[in-house]
């Protein structure tokens, strides 16, 4: 690659990431984001039940569809199959699929992948708030109205949005979270996982899904110099929740499981071991901050 026609941006991005491996901030943001606007419960409709809602998603999701397949037509968007497609029988009553996160394209990735396979025919996605508040043009509509549950900074919209995932899987619907919380651009290895989503799914009595999206460079360069991703999904068989178990532990369970299946499908699809720079292990860098404060 020619290094004097590569992006400024994905360079700062690139070297950010390395940066935050070696520190073991493995669920920081390492986009140069603007600060995020709160969002309040009342500038958001979780269950798509208000009628200019309804009207709102129906056109977001017909421009989405036209936008992307026409990525996935150009092979823009280049997905190369998906291995494990039995296992999404999983997802036919309510269930949490989980991804690794690496583009801003990758949910519409999962949803090409898995459609067909959802009783309902749409795929819920768990978003940053700054994703729903702050992004301007097509890409914001998207994210405001594309069957989008944002997350938020304000303690009463974030309780509307537990009350919203418990009722969309208990009626049968699939919600995808992104348990490593952060997109890192690029970034083939599964990082260590937040324990909210294992919850959510706990509480709801649905299995979790666990599935991880590899890569590998197509000849072909994108926009930023880089070389366009060729994708594949891989579906590991479903781990439902023990209801033997208290919710914490029960949802550290399936965190753990999850986590040593896509570790193990890491290692198997690129032949190595999946190891980090981290220089300090999270936990002993996080006891260490506490201990400072």
């Amino acid at each position: 690659m020619d290094e004097l026609k590569l992006s400024q941006d994905r360079i700062e991005v690139l070297k950010k990431i390395e940066e935050y491996e070696r520190l073991g901030r493995f669920d920081e943001d390492v986009e140069n984001d603007p600060p995020a606007p709160e969002l309040l419960p009342e500038k958001v409709d979780y269950l798509c039940e208000r009628f200019y809602s309804k009207v709102l998603r129906k056109i977001a999701n017909f421009i989405g569809d036209h936008y992307f397949l026409s990525l996935i037509k150009k092979d823009i968007l280049a997905i190369d199959g998906v291995e494990g497609e039995e296992n999404l029988s999983a997802l036919q009553k309510g269930a949490v699929i989980i991804c690794n996160h690496f583009h801003a394209f990758d949910n519409y990735a999962l949803f090409h992948c898995i459609r067909k396979h959802l009783p309902r025919k749409y795929l819920y996605k768990v978003i940053r708030e700054g994703n729903y508040t702050n992004f301007p043009g097509l890409y914001g509509f998207l994210f405001r109205h594309c069957d989008t549950l944002p997350l938020s900074s304000n303690r009463r919209t974030m309780m509307n949005f537990m009350s919203a995932t418990n009722t969309l899987l208990k009626r049968g619907e699939t919600i995808l979270i992104y348990p490593e919380q952060s997109m890192w651009w690029n970034y083939k290895k599964p990082r260590p996982f937040k324990i909210g989503g294992f919850k959510i799914a706990y509480r709801a009595g649905v299995p979790i899904v666990p599935t991880l999206m590899t890569m590998k460079d197509d000849a072909r360069l994108d926009g930023t110099g880089y070389p366009i991703q060729r994708l594949t999904l891989h579906v590991m068989p479903a781990i439902y929740p023990d209801k033997d178990l208290g919710e914490k532990q029960g949802a550290e369970k399936m965190k753990e499981e999850a986590y040593a299946c896509c570790k193990a499908k890491y290692e198997e699809v690129y032949g190595k071991p999946l190891t980090y720079t981290t220089e300090i292990p999270q936990k002993e860098e996080r006891t260490e901050k506490i201990a400072k404060i």
